[in-house]
């Protein structure tokens, strides 16, 4: 009985929140050690689900840096990263494309229908949804250079939750290996987005590298110029994505850990607040 009443309370403290989020979109950027943990993975499939069920127009843009390592070395080839990014050359845009497009998209868009929901993978090149230029120095890496979010469009009135796996491809159609941070920043961004929401493997942004008591629990879009100078590897383009998302249009970005239970509804559903939060000034 007691358990009963504590979770009618705290539905009944997330009812103002579900009100609130009724019919917005948020972009949720998934990766990591979240996404590699079988029972993690799954919790947050069932959170991005309920956020679903409740009324937000959800966007799911994924990684998997670590499927394309263990497949690149078992085809043998050595990944190579600079600033947090991979260098593609040829072959690796190959195998990057084969696991992203193809294996894990699909795999997210199975496990979402085995748990109730309607969802369809795509990656940047359907529909042209993705253009992006060629990186100089970085082989088939791409830079964003517009998003044609019609296809999001159209899943999201027809109730289905657009799963996205971060190839692009340029104005001839060949494709482009594009940082899914980065890509979650600029769809977020076109798209208006009340949240753009990262799921990481760290609490948030750290003032000092590996001291967990340093978060910055929110951070202002005037600020994050200075703070990105100091950050090094994978958060540098979670900055930037941010950066992105809130310049072109999003209203929010937050970057929280996916390894906390339920951190997607902590952050969205509480005021309690999880990792770091960026603003416009």
């Amino acid at each position: 009985m007691e358990d009963l009443k504590r979770r009618a309370e705290v539905l009944m403290e997330a009812l103002p929140y579900i009100r609130r989020f009724w019919g917005k979109k948020m972009v949720i950027k998934y990766g990591g050690s979240a996404m590699e943990d079988p029972v993690m993975r799954d919790e947050v499939l069932r959170d991005i689900l309920l956020l679903h069920l409740v009324g937000v127009k959800v966007v799911l843009v994924h990684g998997g840096g670590i499927e394309i390592n263990q497949w690149m070395r078992k085809l043998g080839k050595e990944p190579v990263f600079l600033e947090g990014r991979r260098i593609t050359d040829e072959e690796s845009l190959a195998i990057v494309e084969m696991v992203l497009a193809g294996k894990t998209n699909k795999d997210l868009v199975a496990r979402l229908w085995k748990l109730g929901g309607k969802a369809v993978g795509i990656s940047g090149k359907d529909g042209g949804f993705l253009i992006a230029r060629r990186k100089e120095g970085w082989g088939e890496v791409g830079e964003i250079e517009r998003v044609n979010p019609h296809i999001l469009d159209v899943l999201m009135e027809e109730s289905y939750i657009p799963v996205i796996s971060s190839i692009a491809m340029d104005e001839e159609g060949r494709g482009l290996n594009v940082n899914a941070d980065t890509a979650a920043g600029h769809i977020a961004g076109t798209i208006g987005a009340e949240k753009l929401l990262i799921l990481s493997d760290v609490p948030g942004v750290l003032e000092e590298e590996d001291k967990e008591e340093s978060l910055l629990s929110l951070i202002k879009l005037g600020e994050l110029e200075g703070i990105m100078g100091k950050v090094s590897g994978g958060m540098k383009p979670k900055l930037e994505a941010c950066k992105i998302a809130l310049t072109k249009g999003a209203k929010s970005a937050h970057i929280i850990d996916g390894r906390i239970p339920h951190s997607l509804l902590m952050e969205i559903f509480t005021d309690k607040g999880l990792g770091t939060m960026i603003i416009k000034d």
